[in-house]
Formats: structure tokens, C-alpha cells, sequence
């Protein structure tokens, strides 16, 4: 089954969950408990790139409005097209799209460079985190989609392992969401009462065993619109769910599909998020882009990886929220949000190109100018993409009141991220807002013991 040969594939980015030790390279002490290994460049051993400094006014560009944390806060429509083309390299971008997939042209910096980033780091270990896109599955679900060689990479640990890798982390709390596919593949009454065990689930044990340290985003019968709206609104107000998670392509159909209208306009009435995770791709996708390969060239899974981590599903989940926008889905839910991980998927290298030709064709048919949008009913999140220059491009294009915090674990390493970012060179009002201000804030949460 196509979906079963993916073991090398689906460690999300990782490079190989399943093969760590008791005690990461990040371990802090012999106490600590097992991580997966970290992915890109550090699971080389090599640092993550830092930001390099930049003025204010390199920043912001000649659009936006300085905030006062030194970065543009909000943006007209006239100011949208007033704004010049990003300064850094997207060659660097492009390099640095797949996590595992190589490494950054710039992972190898000075030791001046090192110290800076110490400092930088020692300043903000006291910084809060929510990570907004953590993984959980069960042995049945793993079952259901051909992912029991997961098991052992920790999805399904909710107590003792994943609290402890947290703490060591520093990450205050993680928003947890179903691994994909999620139950959005499975029919009739049979879905629908998978997805209400697995959110009953979430309620009845971490949530309630550690008190402020779980959220979750809802898992949906996704084959039954009407029953996801339903079970949407139940999990929002009797389990104070935050939202909801799809994985990719449903069936056949995009979210832009009129069969999902009904889950949109509850969304948006409930005023909770949608957060797109990519998904595996239709067979028929799949054989005409990813199989059409000589045998002898498959046999380590490549075409199984190159159609999702690698790169398939990010390019995907982009396709999806393009269309979105161009079918008008903003216009008829003004206040619709979503969410997307790993750096934005890939558009940020995108941005201007789909901008400007976008904005050509769609100037008539939409009530806003294209890129408006995505400053209006999109939020972008840092998942398994611990990589500064692509944090720097996403910032030449979207707010950074839009950005947020994530680490993608088990498939990624949650120290490594947590390190990351506290070394990243940014205001420390600006760091604060991704890394926990934005989420308290989309969400109506607050980080306890702050």
C-alpha cells in the first residue's frame, strides 16, 4: 500500500524519530526523557543559522507602520502595493524549503557569530512558549491510517514523556492536533464517532491531567460537512477546544469546495481558526507526479518522500489557500482564519510572483486587492523549520503579529526548537509576540505561570 511504504518518508520533516536514543544530543541531564533526534542542519551537528541584524528601517521596508516593537504591525491596501521586494536571497530560501532535505547556505557561521547568538540566547531563556502545531495520534488511528511503524516515535504518549520533554524544552504549552490524515478519510457514522473519541479523549486525559499545559485542535468526520460544523462547535464550547485541524486535500475536494461552506461559516461564526496541515496526496496525484520514476530509484521510499516532507504537501497546502482566496471564500467569510505551518509552506519564496500576478486577474472578481488577505485571514507558524533566514523572509512579507510559535513534535526536536528561537537576533517584544503574544491572543488564552 503506498501510504504503508512511507516509513522513511513521514518522521514530518524528521530525520528518524524512531532511531533515538534514551537521551538526545540535547539531553539536559541522565533524567531526561528521550527526544527524537532534531532535523536539518542540527542534526548534523551544525548550529542553526542566526538573523543578522538589520535596522528598523531595512526591516520594514517602505510599507507598514512601525509598532513598537520595531516591526510593521499593520498594512492598508495602499501600502500593499507600495511595497518594495524583500532584500534577502530567495536562492537561501529555496535552499532551505525542506527540513532533512539539506542543508542552509549559511549553516556554517563564525565564532563571532556564536557569541552573539549566546547573548541574544541568555537574555530570553525566561521567554514562554506555545507550540500551535503538536502531534499526537493513538495506536488505533495509527492502526486505521498504515502508521504503526510511528509507534515508537512518542505520538501516542500524552503523560510523563512528553510533559518532561516540554519542561526541558521550556515550551509552556502545546495545542495538540490528530496526525494526518486524521479521520478525515473515514465515511458516515463510523467517522464521526472516531472523531468525538479521539477529542473525548484529549479532554478526559492530558488536558485533565496536566491543567494548562494541553489545548487541542479539533479532529473532524471531515467525508460529513455538516457533522464537522456540529462536532466543531461542540468541542469549542463544551471542551473549550481552540479549533480545528484538516490535513491536506479532502477526498478530492480543497476547502474552497461547496461542501465545506457549512464548516467555514461555523468557524467563522464561533470565531475559531482552521489550521491547514498538509496531507498525503490522491493515488492519482501521486502517479503523475511523484511515481513516474525508474524502479531501481525507489527503492529507499524517494518518490513516497519527495510527494510529502520533501516537498509535495508543502507546495499543496499553498495551492489550497491560493485557491481560497481567488474563489472569493474571504469575501463571503470576512473573518474566516487560518493557519498554516513550516514557514508558510513555501510561499514566502512565492510571495511576490503570486502577489503581482494574482493581484492582475483577480482585481475585478475580489473586494480587496490579492495580498490583502494574507494579512487579513492567514496566520503562519515556525513547525519544524528552526531556519533564520526563513523566518527573516516571512517577516519581509507578513506582520509579525501574524506569526507564531511551533515545533512539530514528536517529528521534530523541541529543544532544538525552543534554542532556536531564544537565539534568534529579533526585539524582544517581537520574539515575544511569536512566540506566545500572538497565540494568546488568536486563541483568548493565557500561559499560566508566566
Amino acid at each position: 500500500m503506498r501510504e504503508g511504504a512511507a516509513r522513511a518518508s513521514h518522521a514530518d520533516d524528521s530525520a528518524g524519530p524512531a532511531a533515538a536514543g534514551p537521551h538526545s544530543a540535547h539531553a539536559g541531564g541522565s533524567s531526561s526523557p528521550p527526544q527524537p533526534p532534531p532535523s536539518g542542519g542540527a542534526a548534523f551537528g551544525l548550529r542553526v543559522p542566526r538573523l543578522h541584524a538589520r535596522s528598523a528601517g531595512e526591516r520594514l521596508g517602505a510599507a507598514g507602520v512601525e509598532g513598537e516593537d520595531g516591526y510593521r504591525t499593520t498594512q492598508t491596501p495602499e501600502e500593499i502595493h507600495m511595497k518594495p521586494m524583500g532584500r534577502r536571497s530567495l536562492l537561501t530560501a529555496a535552499t532551505a524549503l525542506g527540513i532533512g532535505a539539506g542543508l542552509s547556505t549559511h549553516a556554517i557561521v563564525s565564532a563571532a557569530d556564536d557569541d552573539e547568538d549566546s547573548d541574544i540566547s541568555l537574555r530570553d531563556q525566561d521567554l514562554p512558549f506555545i507550540g500551535t502545531e503538536e502531534t499526537f495520534s493513538t495506536r488505533e488511528l495509527m492502526k486505521l491510517n498504515d502508521r504503526l511503524f510511528l509507534e515508537d516515535t512518542g505520538l501516542a504518549e500524552l503523560g510523563p514523556r512528553r510533559i518532561g520533554a516540554m519542561d526541558e524544552a521550556g515550551l509552556n504549552v502545546q495545542i495538540l492536533s490528530a496526525h494526518t490524515p486524521g479521520v478525515q478519510n473515514v465515511k458516515g457514522q463510523k467517522g464521526i464517532d472516531f472523531a468525538y473519541r479521539l477529542n473525548k479523549l484529549l479532554v478526559d486525559g492530558p488536558m485533565a491531567t496536566y491543567p494548562g499545559r494541553f489545548k487541542a485542535f479539533a479532529t473532524l468526520p471531515l467525508q460529513d460537512p455538516e457533522a464537522s460544523a456540529d462536532e466543531l462547535e461542540r468541542t469549542v464550547r463544551e471542551d473549550g477546544f481552540l479549533g480545528c485541524l484538516t490535513n491536506g486535500i479532502i477526498g478530492k475536494k480543497f476547502l474552497d469546495h461547496p461542501d465545506f461552506e457549512p464548516l467555514l461559516a461555523r468557524a467563522e461564526a464561533l470565531d475559531v481558526p482552521i489550521y491547514i496541515h498538509p496531507g498525503l496526496p490522491p493515488d492519482e496525484v501521486f502517479e503523475i507526479y511523484y511515481s513516474n520514476m525508474r524502479p531501481e530509484y525507489q527503492k529507499e521510499f524517494q518518490d513516497q518522500v519527495l510527494s510529502i516532507s520533501a516537498y509535495g504537501w508543502h507546495q499543496e497546502v499553498v495551492t489550497q489557500c491560493l485557491r481560497m482566496i481567488t474563489s472569493g471564500v474571504f469575501d463571503r467569510y470576512p473573518k474566516l482564519q487560518i493557519i498554516i505551518g513550516h514557514m508558510g509552506e513555501g510561499l514566502p519564496f512565492f510571495y511576490k510572483r503570486v502577489v503581482e500576478k494574482m493581484g492582475e486577474v483577480t482585481e475585478k472578481s475580489l473586494d480587496k486587492p490579492f495580498e490583502q488577505y494574507f494579512h487579513d485571514n492567514f496566520w503562519f507558524t515556525t513547525s519544524a523549520f528552526p531556519q533564520t533566514e526563513l523566518l527573516d523572509l516571512l517577516l519581509d512579507f507578513i506582520s509579525v503579529d501574524r506569526v507564531m510559535f511551533a515545533t512539530d513534535y514528536p517529528f521534530a526536536n523541541m529543544k532544538t526548537q525552543t534554542d532556536w528561537f531564544r537565539g534568534v537576533e529579533l526585539p524582544r517584544k517581537a520574539k515575544e509576540k511569536i512566540a506566545y503574544r500572538n497565540a494568546e491572543k488568536l486563541f483568548r488564552m493565557k500561559v499560566s505561570g508566566k
